[in-house]
């Protein structure tokens, strides 16, 4: 690919006397496209998104006064676009590859650096050469479309269905219409794919049908001796029909994805076949004219397509956007249905929480004594790391079996929640004003905060007195202070101006999120690959433990074993992060809002309370600042992932956060305590 200069000085005319004037230069440049990609750029504009209406009527005008310019500029054109294959573009140009999702990534941004350069034989060639900027697309389009036509006589290019034989534009069509239905068939027969869409069993495949329907109406044309067919054909009606089967077949299993579960080849596989329904949606009314005139316009559109699809071939961005959407709904959508565990209605689930904070809080507690010891261990950063994890892990599962609560695990899954919520509001047709439908997700905003508020209190005040109880039953046991050499370790490391506390709990915020994205996705694999069904039918389980208990243990790994692996993960990221700091060289650590509160408590017994006051200031405050940026971090993510997941803008964030704080303001306390009676 060749990046040239603009030139902003030459005018059309000047490029047109330099380069068709008498000497015929153009001839010597009928097989390079460095002519083309200089017409070009005369009208490219700097800033393509900001540019207004892109005119040709001083062209045309040139074109139309001087004839020599007219000639030389389509001997040069037809030249070099003559018998080039393009059906690769409309095929391949933008559409999943066969790799697997990170290969594509991968391929993607390498050719954006190294573009493909194909052979020149080809138009993709050609647009590369001259449409080589990914804003191409945008300006053309701001060519009026009269002008294109005005254009088009002028220089006499041929229509599209002037000749169907070997290497004419329509045969390239029709071969890359073909190509797409041949492939979008064999990806939907895929058993991965058939068993997302059960209600098809029973009935006659539409891409099947589609493939043969295409065959009868091209040999129609062939035997007819037509390039084209009328729109009320019943062929082209049928193939028609049989194209939105095939899209509603692909719509219906992506919406099964909330039953069945769904894998990352399923999903690029459908997202495959999605978006070679599309290109092909926009190929099929190519097939039918019903006035000469319109051949005209549908070859122009042709050619807009394929710059199009050609500029946005590596787009990364979109490709992304496309591929995770679908699994981010899955993974939200369950950890929108455990949020819902962790948000009180009334006062009773409000001391339920408490209590169930409070619980989590005492195992918070031991976990830090047990730290404290491991941290007296003679042993690598490997070593440390090993048994901080498993020191995390095993407290992080024991809360989640025993049916405690973390308090800063919660706000992950409670995001989805609230985003659910609001989707629901968005769809209920009954709310017709919408200041009224954000007041009611105020008012389930406002549960949610004192939910977690309530879990915040809970670990934080029984997580001190455990710990100081802990060290000293220790000390009083043993005659060992556990903490005296590492009080002013465990108090600075709270300070945010004695250490990086803030950026410590930022990191803790980020593996409180991925331990949601964590429980999420497998438990979306579970439910794909049937795991709890294969468990429960299991003939060795059933024969050891009976029909009963064999079902009771397939309904607990539903239930327990995506929160049990999402723990486990947790622990293992907050117990590394310091040894892997150590071995890059980086100053980094975790702080979590529980544990900060338990080492606050050892640290004073380390130093038997004689600690400074602006210490103790900055190591309670600390306390406080810990829990808002693990909060707010968490929170933010799963936020915008859940609000990802179900398309809602950000922009509905403004009227969202209005709402709730004209709730807050009516009713201040609803957001720290439940109303009084309830």
């Amino acid at each position: 690919m060749k990046f040239r200069k603009t030139k902003p000085d030459i005018t059309i005319e000047e490029f047109f006397k330099l380069n068709f004037d008498s000497n015929n230069l153009w001839e010597y440049k009928a097989d390079e496209t460095d002519l083309l990609a200089e017409l070009v750029d005369i009208f490219r504009p700097k800033k393509p998104e900001r540019a207004g209406t892109i005119d040709l009527a001083g062209l045309l005008q040139l074109l139309g006064e001087n004839e020599n310019y007219r000639n030389g500029l389509s001997l040069y054109l037809k030249g070099i676009l003559k018998h080039k294959k393009f059906s690769r573009i409309l095929t391949d140009a933008g559409i999943l590859g066969e790799a697997v999702f990170f290969s594509e990534v991968r391929k993607r941004m390498f050719a954006k650096l190294i573009p493909d350069q194909p052979q020149k034989d080809t138009l993709e060639y050609v647009l590369n050469q001259v449409f080589y900027l990914k804003t191409d697309p945008v300006w053309i389009r701001r060519i009026p479309f009269g002008q294109l036509e005005e254009f088009y006589h002028l220089i006499k290019f041929r229509s599209l269905y002037v000749s169907g034989e070997s290497q004419s534009p329509l045969a390239e069509l029709l071969y890359a219409m073909e190509v797409l239905i041949h492939r979008i068939t064999g990806r939907a027969l895929e058993s991965e794919v058939i068993q997302m869409v059960p209600e098809y069993e029973s009935l006659e495949s539409p891409f099947i049908a589609i493939q043969k329907e295409f065959s009868i109406v091209t040999e129609k044309m062939l035997r007819e001796n037509k390039n084209y067919v009328a729109p009320d054909d019943d062929g082209f009606r049928q193939l028609l029909v049989l194209h939105r089967q095939c899209a509603d077949y692909v719509r219906i299993a992506f919406r099964n994805s909330e039953k069945y579960g769904i894998s990352i080849r399923v999903n690029q596989s459908l997202l495959r076949i999605r978006q070679q329904l599309e290109r092909l949606g926009i190929l099929l009314p190519l097939l039918a004219i019903e006035d000469e005139r319109e051949t005209t316009k549908d070859t122009i559109t042709l050619g807009l397509s394929l710059i199009a699809y050609n500029c946005k071939k590596n787009n990364v961005r979109k490709l992304i956007s496309e591929s995770t959407q679908l699994l981010s709904y899955e993974i939200t959508q369950h950890t929108a249905d455990t949020g819902e565990h962790y948000i009180t209605r009334d006062r009773r689930d409000y001391l339920k929480m408490f209590w169930a904070a409070s619980g989590g809080g005492i195992i918070v507690g031991i976990l830090c004594i047990i730290k404290v010891f491991l941290s007296k261990m003679e042993a690598s950063a490997f070593g440390h790391a090993f048994f901080y994890s498993l020191n995390y892990s095993f407290g992080f599962i024991a809360i989640y079996v025993l049916g405690f609560t973390l308090a800063t695990k919660q706000p992950a899954m409670t995001a989805s929640a609230l985003v659910r919520a609001l989707e629901s509001g968005r769809k209920n047709n009954a709310v017709a004003d919408g200041k009224e439908k954000h007041s009611e997700f105020a008012e389930f905003f406002a549960r949610v905060f004192r939910s977690q508020f309530i879990a915040f209190v809970g670990n934080v005040l029984v997580a001190f007195p455990v710990a100081l109880g802990g060290i000293w039953l220790i000390d009083y046991a043993f005659h060992y202070n556990l903490a005296l050499t590492k009080w002013y370790h465990l108090m600075t490391d709270l300070s945010p101006v004695h250490s990086l506390a803030l950026l410590h709990a930022a990191i803790a915020g980020v593996f409180l999120f991925l331990s949601g994205i964590i429980a999420g996705s497998v438990a979306n694999r579970d439910k794909h690959r049937h795991v709890y069904y294969r468990i429960q039918e299991h003939p060795l389980l059933k024969k050891t433990f009976g029909r009963v208990r064999t079902q009771k243990l397939a309904k607990l790994y539903e239930k327990r074993w995506a929160g049990i692996i999402s723990n486990f993960w947790f622990g293992v990221f907050m117990g590394s992060t310091a040894s892997i700091g150590i071995f890059l060289g980086l100053d980094i650590d975790i702080r979590h809002i529980t544990f900060a509160s338990g080492n606050l408590a050892l640290a004073l017994y380390g130093a038997n309370w004689n600690v400074s006051n602006e210490l103790l200031f900055w190591g309670i405050f600390g306390i406080g600042i810990i829990g808002l940026i693990n909060f707010m971090v968490s929170f933010s993510l799963s936020l915008g992932l859940a609000f990802r997941s179900r398309n809602i803008p950000l922009s509905e964030l403004g009227p969202i956060s209005k709402s709730i704080w004209r709730h807050f303001k009516k009713k201040p306390g609803s957001f720290f305590f439940p109303a009084f009676g309830k």
